[in-house]
Order: C-alpha cells, then structure tokens, then sequence
C-alpha cells in the first residue's frame, strides 16, 4: 500500500490520505473545490466548484503517475439535485471516458462545499 500525497491538491482536512494505491487501484479521497493556494473553496457556483475540483483530482492523479482515462468509478455528492446539469456540464469535460459513476445529493459538504467527488482508479 502506498499513499499518494501532493501540494498541488488541497491538504486533507482530516485523519485521511488524499489518495491510496493498493492492490493494483488507486483510491481518492473526496475533493472539494479547495484551492490549494488559498485554502479556501474556489467560486460560489458548483460549475465553479466543480472545475476546482477536477483540477484538484488532476493533481492527485498526476502525482500517482495517471490520468483521467483511467478512473473507472467516481462518486459524485451534491448539496442541491437542481444543480445536477451545472455539475455534469464540467464533470463531462474532464471524465471523457465516461467511468461508472453515483451521482447523490447530501444535507451538506465540508467547509460549506456544494459538491465533492471521490474516484477508483486503475493502475
């Protein structure tokens, strides 16, 4: 098992490891849109959250040496279902492949975030 770990993603904001390789997958830990510049969550719409968020899992894919194409599963949490088409208008543009995916809308999200996505990898 390796843990995965980078400054150009947000550090985690709990006992938790950005990413996890373990038997031949890749596990991220949810992203919000945190800049990791900033520390602060990055715009006020959840188009604008969840480009941040891609980027923010480009990052960790980055640093565990993959990309996009190869996520199989992501789990995606909104706070509104009425912004379901914002959210996939961005999501569609980085998840080319199209993986597996659960789409959900939760209560609330850390640090007042209005989507998170989390994802499986294939290494």
């Amino acid at each position: 098992m390796r843990k995965i770990s980078t400054d150009a993603a947000p550090a985690a904001l709990g006992p938790y490891s950005q990413a996890v390789e373990a038997n031949g997958f890749l596990y991220l830990s949810g992203q919000i849109g945190i800049n990791p510049e900033t520390s602060e969550i990055e715009g006020k719409t959840v188009a604008e959250q969840a480009e941040q968020i891609c980027k923010n899992i480009e990052a960790v894919l980055t640093a565990a040496g993959t990309d996009f194409s190869a996520v199989v599963k992501t789990t995606c949490f909104l706070t509104d279902i009425q912004t379901f088409a914002e959210f996939n208008s961005v999501y569609a543009s980085y998840f080319v492949s199209k993986p597996a995916r659960s789409c959900v809308a939760v209560s609330a999200l850390p640090a007042g975030a209005l989507c998170e996505v989390e994802a499986v990898v294939a290494l």
